[in-house]
């Protein structure tokens, strides 16, 4: 999983876990910041482009990739980690904390939702023909539909952070690009968030074109009771647009990160 590990050995440990098309560069915006305070630990899951297998033996099931953090931070020896996941990492690092809780001291969820599609009573950003499109378009020609898609969910106004996530997302395997992106988009996993007993909190732009505000305040409601001391998940919303403040806001988020993560 090609996991690196900068920074500070006596300080907090936080694992920073990318998300759909990332890698672990799409941190190097950050991680500079963070190694002062932190040990930090980046790593590529199994999907992605930079996967040492080149995605041969890639996993695409949110409990799977679950299984690969587990074993991840139990090879490090990490315990009681804060840990940072973005887009689908924040669910993956959901379903590993109710597994096996020791590993975790906090949970940071950027840009997570528990599902993308809408239904009465939930706003999840998608309808399914919105998915049916996307998941024909990428299957169709996902050299040509990786870079619309980059810019998409980066936002407009940012074309280099744009750039720089279709890069990543475009050395993804067309095959493992198009399995993860429907595991991803098809997604239900409203029900493991009420399990979640680490401490938790969501950071969210308030213009998400991937997972709008109201999914964080749904992920807050459905936590409410959740948390060791039950109070749940604090909510921080970013005053910025896109799905990737790591690459469009990086002072502003790890300004964020560090009053989190300091607030104990």
């Amino acid at each position: 999983m090609n996991a690196r590990v900068f920074g500070n050995d006596d300080g907090e440990t936080v694992v920073l876990a990318h998300g759909y098309g990332g890698t672990r560069f799409i941190w190097e915006d950050v991680v500079p910041a963070l190694v002062a305070r932190f040990r930090v630990v980046v790593f590529d899951w199994s999907f992605s482009g930079a996967a040492k297998d080149g995605g041969e033996r890639y996993c695409c099931s949110y409990h799977g990739l679950a299984d690969e953090l587990v074993t991840l931070m139990d090879e490090l020896g990490v315990r009681r980690a804060a840990f940072v996941g973005h887009s689908m990492a924040g669910m993956i690092g959901c379903i590993a904390s109710v597994a096996r809780p020791d590993l975790f001291s906090h949970l940071v969820l950027v840009g997570a939702s528990p599902r993308y599609i809408n239904e009465d009573g939930y706003e999840g950003g998608f309808e399914p023909a919105d998915v049916d499109a996307m998941l024909a378009a990428a299957g169709a020609d996902f050299a040509a539909w990786a870079p619309r898609f980059a810019e998409a969910v980066v936002g407009p106004g940012h074309p280099s952070a744009a750039a720089r996530f279709a890069k990543q997302l475009g050395a993804m395997r067309p095959d493992a690009a198009l399995r993860v992106l429907r595991a991803v988009l098809t997604s239900d996993l409203r029900a493991v968030l009420p399990d979640v007993a680490a401490r938790c909190t969501i950071v969210h732009c308030a213009r998400d074109a991937v997972a709008p505000l109201a999914v964080a305040r749904y992920m807050q409601r459905a936590m409410a009771g959740s948390g060791g001391g039950g109070g749940g998940a604090d909510t921080v919303v970013i005053e910025s647009s896109g799905h990737f403040p790591q690459l469009t806001a990086p002072e502003e988020f790890v300004r964020v990160l560090e009053a989190i993560l300091l607030d104990h």
